[in-house]
């Protein structure tokens, strides 16, 4: 369907039948990378341009003598030939050879020279050179033809009965894959056809041509010559001369007649009045005439793509395999051009329809969106884990033991990494590198803080808004060298941000010397953490790790046995907290290690929940949840972290509108309810005290809420109107029409550890 740069091939193959039914795939997409292509794509018969060419009867010479030798179907019993070449002589004979009668061939040309009318007349077959058709008598069928002079306008001569009428005006090679790499075109005069062009080929990676068309593909239509061409081509390939051939055929070959000069036809006849012309189509789908062109032409669409685009020629479905060369003779002709300098219109994939079945079958089923999974997987479960999709990938929500419910899974999970050590797969976090003189000034435009000044091996907590100033994701940046950066992000947020820095850098500072690479999949992360997070690192690191040599958000460089890795001393839950990062393939053993070293330290895996009810109770957001698209930085308390000293940011001037600097916009605060085991439904509204206000006004809604296992009572985050403001006032969150909860506003920072 479509040949690409660097070797790259998209091919379609057809498996089975929709008529056969069940899940079985009907079609397959290749995707082939390719040193080298040879495209035998063969070559198509050109039709001729008369009045009437398109009632059914009329049709190829080439497609007569298929309808013939493939499925043993005449095409007529009375058949007129029309011609420029010797090529339609063949069915001329396979006509005879069947029984059928051939009233009479048309051929344009005064003299014919080959050794096929030669034989054809020889066997009784009348030729009238010189001649062309006026116009084909009929509606739903073929029933005559008025036959004139090729270089007239068209009078008729005589009339002659027909119930078929075969056309030959020459062939085309199907070049079309062979441009669409960049391969170019020459007009070949004495053929009459666009041949590939041998100075200007497709070029590989290596630098060399890396597409090469053979045999008729190639502008060759004999026999002889497309066996000579092959060879030719099989010599080149293998670094061969004739005499150390070694791959070839010696079979006996069928001698070729010599064939005649083909003659380029416009349209027949040469000179056609208006009346002719209105008949005679040169695009069969789009119904496109020659009187369609000459308009075009008086209209001043004299390039090519701007008369294909105003006459639609070409643009049918089969993209012009039929039509176009003849269309850009005529256009040529008109304009007193050569063909060459009239050229051709560009050619693009696919060469052949496809089906969107066949282009999007890779996401049906369970395939639609196919499930990311980390390096640990497998270990996840086979150790009771229960998934959660997030974003792409699928993580452990909890990890069951024995006859236990999920809650209290999470409880379990929650209390052990709070008082001996937990870990979690981290790996899902995105981990975008970048890299480059200019990677700071760059850092500093897209978060909110500054970057740039950020010194090597420390860490940063940064945000990020979009330019409307909304907050859209946050994350920890690391510098690891004086131009290199990796920008932690959420899980799902990974491949968004990606693009969105992409898209900054390509289309606004693209004068930045930055380089943006997406390494989310390249590293397994594996959180280390609790009060005993130290000491199972230091077993199997074997080196002391304290807060001289690893301070709060920095990293160094550590080994695990004869394994690189960087070791970043940040934390999400308050507590001791590392966070180990290793290449991918690597990940599950260092997993599996930590585990072992750690079983004396009485270590648990804990899922996503526990990691989120940790965060909580530290106060700290997640975006998603304390974010929806209308939260900025200063309504979650994260005004710290907006850099007053920086010239710009994204959303730095978004930030300066009125509204944003409203005090009664919704902000972030903690809710303890009254009932302390209650848990507050997510999303549920926040409205003012109906037993000592009465109106019930909506004033906010709850962000997160979850049972802390630490502090034995339910938690709550919520954005509320005024936010600390209302530090200590009674707010209600409806349940039902029947239940009413009722909550204290307080700080969102439950647990000080």
């Amino acid at each position: 369907a479509g040949i690409y740069d660097h070797g790259y091939v998209i091919a379609n193959e057809n498996i089975s039948t929709y008529e056969e039914g069940g899940q079985a795939p009907k079609e397959r997409l290749w995707r082939i990378r390719a040193k080298r292509i040879i495209t035998a794509t063969g070559a198509i018969e050109k039709p001729l341009v008369f009045a009437g060419n398109d009632i059914p009867g009329v049709m190829l010479a080439s497609a007569a003598r298929d309808f013939l030798s493939l499925y043993g179907v005449s095409p007529g019993d009375r058949t007129i030939i029309v011609t420029n070449n010797d090529k339609a002589y063949q069915t001329a004979f396979m006509l005879y050879e069947a029984g059928l009668t051939v009233r009479a061939i048309l051929d344009t040309r005064r003299q014919v020279l080959g050794d096929w009318p030669k034989y054809i007349t020889s066997l009784g077959i009348e030729i009238k050179t010189g001649s062309a058709i006026s116009q084909v008598i009929g509606k739903k069928f073929v029933e005559s033809i008025e036959i004139c002079n090729h270089s007239g306008e068209g009078s008729p001569l005589e009339t002659v009965e027909c119930d078929a009428v075969l056309m030959s005006g020459g062939w085309s090679p199907v070049v079309h894959l062979w441009s669409h790499c960049g391969g170019k075109l020459e007009w070949d005069s004495g053929k009459c056809m666009f041949i590939p062009s041998a100075k200007n080929v497709p070029i590989g990676s290596d630098g060399v041509q890396n597409v090469f068309p053979v045999g008729s593909a190639n502008g060759n239509l004999s026999c002889e010559a497309i066996l000579k061409d092959c060879e030719k081509l099989i010599r080149r390939l293998q670094g061969t001369s004739a005499k150390k051939l070694t791959t070839t055929n010696k079979g006996k070959r069928t001698k070729d007649f010599k064939e005649g000069v083909i003659m380029n036809v416009t349209q027949m006849p040469q000179a056609a009045n208006e009346k002719l012309t209105g008949k005679s189509f040169i695009d069969y789908q789009n119904d496109v005439k020659v009187t369609d062109v000459s308009l075009a032409i008086r209209e001043g669409f004299e390039s090519v793509e701007h008369t294909k685009r105003y006459t639609t020629l070409g643009m049918a479905t089969d993209q012009g395999k039929l039509s176009n060369i003849n269309g850009i003779n005529f256009l040529a002709k008109n304009l007193g051009k050569a063909i060459s300098e009239v050229g051709t219109t560009t050619f693009r994939p696919p060469y052949v329809p496809i089906s969107l079945g066949s282009i999007s079958g890779s996401e049906k089923g369970e395939l639609f969106k196919p499930t990311r999974k980390t390096a640990m997987d497998v270990w996840h479960d086979a150790n009771g884990a229960v998934w959660e999709p997030v974003g792409d990938w699928r993580r452990p929500f909890t990890y069951l033991r024995g006859s236990e419910t999920v809650p209290e899974a999470i409880s379990r999970e929650v209390k052990n990494t709070r008082m001996n050590v937990g870990i979690l797969d981290a790996s899902t976090l995105g981990k975008i590198l970048v890299s480059g003189p200019d990677a700071g000034k760059f850092l500093d435009l897209i978060y909110t803080n500054m970057m740039s000044t950020l010194p090597v091996k420390k860490c940063r907590y940064g945000l990020m808004c979009n330019e409307n100033g909304f907050l859209f994701d946050d994350g920890v940046v690391v510098r690891l060298s004086e131009n290199q950066f990796v920008c932690h992000t959420t899980t799902g947020g990974a491949t968004n941000v990606h693009s969105w820095m992409e898209e900054w850098h390509q289309t606004e500072w693209w004068s930045l010397n930055v380089f943006i690479t997406d390494v989310t999949e390249q590293y397994s992360q594996i959180a280390i953490v609790g009060p005993k997070a130290r000491v199972l690192l230091e077993s199997i690191l074997e080196e002391p790790i304290s807060d001289d040599n690893l301070p709060f958000m920095t990293y160094k460089t550590v080994w695990v046995d004869d394994i690189s890795a960087n070791l970043y001393r940040i934390s999400f839950s308050g507590e001791l907290s590392y966070e180990i990062s290793v290449p991918a393939n690597l990940g599950e053993s260092v997993w599996k290690r930590l585990i072992h070293h750690g079983k004396k330290l009485d270590i648990m895996p804990y899922g996503t929940e526990a990691l989120h009810i940790m965060r909580a109770e530290k106060g700290f957001i997640m975006i998603g949840d304390e974010t929806d698209g209308t939260v900025i930085p200063q309504d979650l308390n994260l005004g710290w972290a907006i850099s007053k000293k920086k010239q710009d940011y994204l959303g730095m001037r978004a930030h300066e509108r009125p509204f944003f600097k409203d005090p009664n916009r919704k902000r972030l605060v903690g809710l303890l309810t009254e009932d302390s085991q209650m848990v507050l439904p997510e999303g549920g509204q926040i409205t003012e005290d109906l037993e000592e206000k009465g109106g019930g006004r909506p004033i906010g809604h709850v962000t997160s809420t979850y049972f802390s296992p630490t502090l034995g009572y339910s938690i709550a985050m919520a954005l509320l109107e005024g936010g600390l403001d209302k530090l200590g006032e009674r707010v209600s969150i409806p349940i039902s029409s029947r239940k009413v909860a009722y909550a204290k506003v307080v700080k969102p920072t439950f647990l000080d550890t």
